[in-house]
């Protein structure tokens, strides 16, 4: 049996302590790059987005509109960085469009 912790700590600190020594951090990261994808891009971007994929520090993007995935493979970087930006940490180092 775990054993108890009668110091008081805030509810944040006891999630991001579960988190940390659950290993859960790659999965929560998956979810919350999910999340600022369809956030920072808008409905536009979004009605052709199929799956969003994180691997590593490898976001992989498949779209269903060859046009969209040229124009927005010219803004690689700025899409990478608004991401990283909304996170509040950089996780996404490389982004690939499908």
């Amino acid at each position: 049996m775990p054993k108890r912790n009668n110091e008081h700590i805030s509810i944040s600190d006891a999630l991001k302590e579960f988190v940390e020594t659950n290993k859960l951090e790659k999965g929560l990261n998956k979810v919350n790059v999910n999340d600022a994808w369809k956030n920072r891009m808008g409905n536009a971007v979004n009605n052709y987005t199929t799956s969003i994929n994180l691997e590593r520090e490898t976001l992989y993007i498949q779209l269903s509109s060859s046009v969209l995935r040229e124009e927005l493979s010219y803004g690689k970087q700025k899409i990478i960085n608004l991401l990283n930006e909304e996170l509040g940490k950089e996780i996404i180092k490389k982004l690939i469009l499908r």
